[in-house]
């Protein structure tokens, strides 16, 4: 399987994803791993009306996304995977998919999280990930929009 793109997105896949990155990275197949949305027809309905005409669509919790990378389904296909938090890509690794880089888009604002960006915000558990990630040998970057600067996460990350 050709992963083209890995991006954590708090909103998944929206109009931004949709008609900017899907077609900068080449998807034919956009991937919404969620454990939670996996499990929500209305979760699930939303974003398959964001969905790009042409472009295929799974919505799979961690370990089917998991089984079905390992397994070759998608073997011939570009697949951009959109998580909302980056945990989910260490669970994935360590089941034996592999990640080489990370684009973070946007991470919301709650009264937990720490600003690292204007639009990427942080608790400690998604620290930790992050370092882990780093620690597996993944490039992180952070980049909102595909013109925007590709920014080196791990330096950002050094402001937490």
């Amino acid at each position: 399987m050709a992963i083209t793109a890995v991006r954590i997105d708090g909103r998944l896949l929206h109009g931004q994803v949709a008609n900017m990155w899907t077609n900068v990275v080449g998807a034919t197949r956009i991937m919404v791993i969620d454990d939670e949305v996996s499990n929500s027809e209305v979760a699930k309905a939303g974003i398959k009306l964001a969905k790009p005409a042409g472009i295929n669509l799974s919505i799979l919790n961690e370990t089917r996304a998991s089984n079905n990378i390992n397994e070759g389904r998608y073997d011939s296909q570009k697949v951009f995977i959109l998580v909302r938090h980056p945990r989910v890509l260490v669970n994935l690794i360590q089941n034996g998919v592999e990640i080489k880089t990370v684009n973070v888009g946007n991470m919301s604002q709650s009264d937990e999280t720490k600003s690292i960006t204007s639009s990427i915000n942080v608790v400690q558990s998604d620290v930790d990930a992050f370092q882990e990630l780093h620690s597996l040998g993944v490039n992180i970057t952070a980049q909102m929009v595909p013109s925007d600067p590709i920014l080196n996460f791990m330096d950002l990350l050094k402001k937490f």
